[in-house]
């Protein structure tokens, strides 16, 4: 089943902020004259961009079965259940990457730096995208109802309380 229109979106974004941030960190490195330092950079970018391109997916298939269930607190759990997963799973990763760094010093496979700023494409691709722009909000339905007489009630007793009042006068 594929995903909904917003998540392909900030799929696509977190593929070309990775892409740039990659770019940078090669163009840095080779400027800094630290050339060996450029493809850990790139291969840490690229292990939590996706990562954060599953952890995407996830989400995405996590709200649409959790809005499918049919008891709103089995959904609920389902969502935390799944937020919690997440998580573990990103933090999971950063402890294999911290692992590869300590233990394969020599050749470096993989740059805790890369991986950082690979860890903020999804933050950065969804500031891009706006989803505000990706959902459809010409919906003109107002979820939520309100008195015209704000009293504190939101029932239908104020109508029949100003009635009363009226004729006392």
């Amino acid at each position: 089943m594929l995903e909904t229109l917003p998540a392909k979106k900030i799929i696509q974004m977190i593929t070309l902020t990775a892409g740039v941030m990659m770019a940078a960190g090669v163009v840095y490195y080779i400027l800094t004259a630290n050339i060996y330092e450029a493809l850990p950079f790139a291969v840490g970018v690229a292990a939590t961009a996706a990562l954060n391109i599953l952890k995407m997916k996830m989400l995405a298939r996590s709200v649409r079965k959790a809005l499918e269930m049919d008891d709103p607190n089995r959904g609920k759990y389902y969502a935390v259940g799944m937020y919690m997963l997440r998580y573990f799973l990103t933090g999971a990763v950063l402890v294999a990457i911290g692992l590869l760094h300590v233990y394969l010093e020599n050749p470096r496979i993989i740059s805790i730096w890369g991986a950082l700023f690979g860890l903020f494409t999804m933050q950065i691709a969804i500031f891009i995208s706006r989803p505000s722009k990706l959902i459809d909000t010409t919906s003109q339905y107002d979820p939520i109802p309100y008195d015209d007489e704000d009293d504190g009630n939101d029932d239908d007793n104020d109508k029949d309380a100003k009635d009363n009042n009226s004729g006392n006068e």
